[in-house]
């Protein structure tokens, strides 16, 4: 079968997860436990697998495998940007049971925008292909950066858009349930979900520099590298709450993405002189996120305990008064 006709398989597949997503998962903002967000993570796994069924089987097994690594990095680079939304609802005080509907419209325009850069990206490669020497130094820089930088603290007032959007749109003090908008005295107002909805949006753009390159590494083919992205992301809103029920567990997991963004940029700078082959590339991705996870077990965090006082500096003589 010819790849053009693969892509509206890839697009009825899309709308009918998003069909069940608006209408039957999200029929009522709820507050979303563990064990339902797990299901939520096994759907769009298994909608993922079988769409990565459908190319093995009229693309062949190299086309099957480039998906399946190309998903991978994408949906272990999703991971740490989550982290980076709970600490940003957790600023803003977002209600658990209006995150979830931010992170579906985040999510809508970050297929958008992904869609733009993917593209782009894949022009622009095609066309100077001293780029991806260009992008496999990036990617290599950008893990040595997170993993050797302190935790990153988020903090989305001082984003220009976010200030911005405060100047030209008047702003609810209080949220009012999962509305973006509500009307007060005859006026369309804003709740300060929308300002939150901006920054969720303009972090997923700065990640989308880090994921898209990352992607483009494994391969250029525009059905693979779109869907992969699509697919990752439309698991993301489930993953997030998941990972919220598991914060603390998987503390290598952010040093596991780190190297596979490592990897992923040597892969690009050797692809002339040495191709990976794509076999190789996913037991490698396949390998480091599976042992951080591993290690992550093997050795938990310690959990800090309080420093033993000295009673003589805790019990100090009253000054008398004269």
């Amino acid at each position: 079968m010819n790849e053009t006709y693969l892509w509206p398989i890839f697009i009825a597949i899309f709308v009918l997860a998003m069909v069940f997503d608006l209408f039957i998962f999200q029929r009522k903002a709820h507050v979303i436990p563990l064990k339902e967000s797990l299901k939520l993570v096994g759907f769009w796994v298994a909608l993922a697998l079988a769409f990565n069924a459908v190319i093995y089987f009229y693309l062949g097994h190299e086309k099957g495998i480039l998906f399946t690594t190309a998903y991978l990095v994408e949906y272990s680079l999703s991971v740490d940007n989550l982290f980076v939304f709970l600490a940003i609802f957790t600023y803003f005080a977002v209600p658990r049971e209006a995150q979830r509907k931010v992170l579906l419209w985040g999510i809508l325009g970050a297929i958008f925008f992904r869609g733009i850069f993917i593209f782009a990206g894949i022009t622009l490669i095609e066309r100077f292909h001293f780029l991806i020497y260009i992008l496999g130094a990036f990617l290599i820089y950008t893990a040595i950066k997170l993993m050797t930088q302190k935790e990153i603290e988020v903090e989305p007032e001082k984003n220009p858009i976010v200030r911005f959007a405060r100047k030209i749109m008047r702003v609810a003090p209080e949220y009012e349930g999962a509305k973006f908008f509500k009307r007060t005295n005859g006026l369309l107002i804003a709740t300060p979900l929308v300002i939150v909805l901006i920054a969720i949006e303009t972090m997923d753009i700065m990640f989308a520099t880090d994921s898209v390159p990352a992607v483009l590494a494994i391969t250029t083919d525009p059905l693979i590298v779109y869907a992969s992205n699509i697919f990752a992301i439309l698991g993301l809103r489930a993953l997030f709450f998941a990972l919220a029920g598991l914060f603390y567990i998987f503390r290598f997991l952010s040093t596991g993405v780190c190297a596979v963004l490592a990897f992923v940029g040597v892969k690009m700078l050797l692809s002339d002189v040495f191709p990976i082959p794509v076999l190789i590339s996913l037991g490698v991705v396949i390998a480091i996120l599976g042992g951080s996870v591993v290690l992550s077990i093997v050795l938990p965090k310690k959990e800090k305990t309080p420093a033993l006082e000295n009673p003589a500096e805790k019990e100090k003589p009253k000054k008398q008064p004269k």
